[in-house]
């Protein structure tokens, strides 16, 4: 708590507060909403799991130099509450200090949506800010970074602190190149334990790269407009992670496959011609390596207060075109080969390098989809050997 003498002052949040955010929205209340898609490209698509994922801040910080030894956040988090599943816990907070985990928190309150699964409707009910509070930080100038829940809707309403804040020196200036990465709800952060948990953030550190990350929930689709953002982004390292939503959400076959994902890169080559870019194929989950999507939630779990999901295809279908896992590693790694020919920068890794059979055996999916905490520091330290290490994609 704030003692009689201490004094907070005020300081507006703007965009050059925010980093790993495509665009801040003003709200109704006053405050800022974090993007990770900008207006147009959400105006091509009017689906509630992408609006969702895409206004979740995972990877989205704010990042400032002060000497505060207090610091102050209001915010409006959105929490969402399946209907009869465990209740989710609050969204984590994580305060980085001069590059070193100083503080967690969360914010209770905030909006609620109601979601029930069985029939897919959803309610919403408005709620009020709350406050996150930081104090007996280090005296003396410092870099820091607070990083927004990686899975929890969070409108920014105020910033204070007891010392004057400026923004952070662009990446490349602190000696940084900046890294964005596309993937679905392991990418976004699914089951990590908080912002800085999430593998791409664990890779981001141990490489000394700046994250954008757009690990979209379900959302991984090699939908053209997710394409176009990436190629107007600022990227001076690419990485696609490709396979697990095209599966589950069951919207393509093998003919479509490979005249998409071309069109992806080459979306993506037109404002990226030679930074390296690196495709990734899934990790490796077992509902999903020989049958087919859709995906969806089991039931029977469910009704016992747990989260599981099965897959509903049928393995005979996959030679008509129907996509597993294993049939989308081939497709990538054969349009990678072939195009390497005439782009060295392009590179591919077997997503089973980073997540295998044997790691499932160790530390299996909770969900049958998404790795819990442990698996997701065990990923982001094998991405950062293979991508930033000695022949890696990303070496320096």
């Amino acid at each position: 708590m704030a003692t009689e003498t201490e004094t907070l002052r005020d300081t507006p949040i703007s965009a050059e507060l925010v980093r790993g955010a495509a665009e801040l929205e003003r709200t109704a209340r006053g405050g800022l909403l974090p993007h990770r898609l900008p207006g147009w490209a959400r105006a091509q698509c009017a689906d509630g799991q992408l609006a969702m994922a895409e206004s979740q801040p995972s990877g989205v910080r704010l990042a400032f130099r002060t000497a505060a030894t207090a610091i102050e956040l209001d915010t409006v988090p959105v929490k969402r509450v399946y209907a009869g599943a465990p209740q989710r816990p609050d969204g984590v907070y994580d305060l980085v200090v001069d590059g070193r985990l100083a503080g967690q928190g969360s914010v209770a309150g905030g909006d609620t949506v109601l979601v029930d699964l069985a029939d897919g409707s959803v309610e919403h009910k408005a709620g009020t800010a709350g406050t996150l509070r930081f104090e007996g930080l280090p005296s003396g100038a410092k870099d820091v970074e607070l990083w927004l829940p990686h899975n929890e809707t969070t409108e920014l309403v105020a910033l204070r602190t007891d010392a004057p804040v400026e923004p952070l020196p662009p990446a490349g200036a602190l000696g940084r190149r900046v890294w964005l990465h596309h993937g679905s709800s392991i990418s976004h952060g699914s089951d990590a334990a908080s912002p800085t948990g999430i593998w791409p953030a664990l890779a981001a550190a141990r490489g000394g790269v700046e994250l954008v990350n757009l690990g979209l929930g379900g959302s991984a689709l090699l939908d053209p407009f997710t394409a176009r953002t990436i190629r107007d982004a600022e990227a001076d390292l690419i990485s696609l992670k490709l396979g697990i939503n095209l599966v589950n959400a069951d919207l393509m076959r093998r003919r479509a496959l490979g005249p998409a994902v071309h069109g992806f890169l080459d979306t993506v080559r037109e404002g990226h011609p030679d930074v390296p870019l690196l495709v990734v194929s899934a990790l490796y989950c077992p509902i999903h390596e020989d049958t087919p999507g859709p995906a969806a939630f089991d039931m029977t779990a469910l009704a016992e207060g747990r989260v599981n999901f099965r897959a509903t295809g049928d393995p005979a279908e996959v030679p008509a075109g129907r996509l597993t896992l294993n049939v989308i590693r081939e497709e990538l790694a054969a349009v990678v080969a072939q195009r390497a020919d005439t782009d060295p920068h392009l590179h591919y890794l077997d997503g089973r390098e980073l997540y295998g059979e044997a790691d499932f055996a160790e530390l299996p999916l909770p969900d049958g989809l998404h790795p819990d905490a442990a698996a997701h520091r065990r990923i982001g330290e094998r991405f950062a050997e293979a991508a930033f290490g000695a022949g890696g994609a990303f070496a320096g």
